[in-house]
């Protein structure tokens, strides 16, 4: 009698304990992606603590980012939707006009920043890319060094 309460007992153990695991798992929906308004946010707030800019860099900073995100998301949305998961690295053709737009925010930045700044930004902005695959950050603009 007490081997069967025990069987009973370390039954309902293991199936609570697999209902609660299974909880935890939003049935495969993933988070949103920060908006535009969000990403400009957290990289204004970045760069100004990080390079102390002036209030006329801020916004020049700011709106290179605020270009470069629009721009952005409308190659995204040409792929496919606006809440789709972030894309892979994109194909020979898409990556030269990503590479356009970060070379033409990176040129408006180095407008607005001083030599030092712009250094700062160069290292702070590498930090900045979401992770790529297994966590690793996303390769220099200019591609892999060899």
């Amino acid at each position: 009698m007490k081997q069967k309460r025990m069987y009973v007992l370390l039954g309902m153990l293991l199936f609570s304990t697999a209902v609660m695991a299974q909880e935890g798992q939003p049935g495969g929906d993933r988070p949103k992606p920060p908006g535009k308004e969000e990403r400009l946010k957290h990289v204004s707030e970045k760069m100004e603590k990080e390079l102390k800019l002036t209030a006329a860099q801020k916004a020049k900073v700011s709106d290179a980012y605020k270009t470069f995100f629009n721009e952005m998301e409308a190659l995204r949305k040409k792929e496919g939707g606006p809440n789709q998961p972030p894309p892979p690295p994109p194909p020979p053709k898409d990556k030269a006009a990503v590479d356009k737009l970060v070379k033409e925010r990176d040129a408006k930045v180095k407008s607005a920043l001083n030599p030092t700044q712009y250094q700062q930004y160069v290292e702070l902005e590498k930090t900045m890319r979401p992770p790529g695959p297994g966590g690793k950050q996303g390769p220099p603009p200019n591609g892999p060094k060899q």
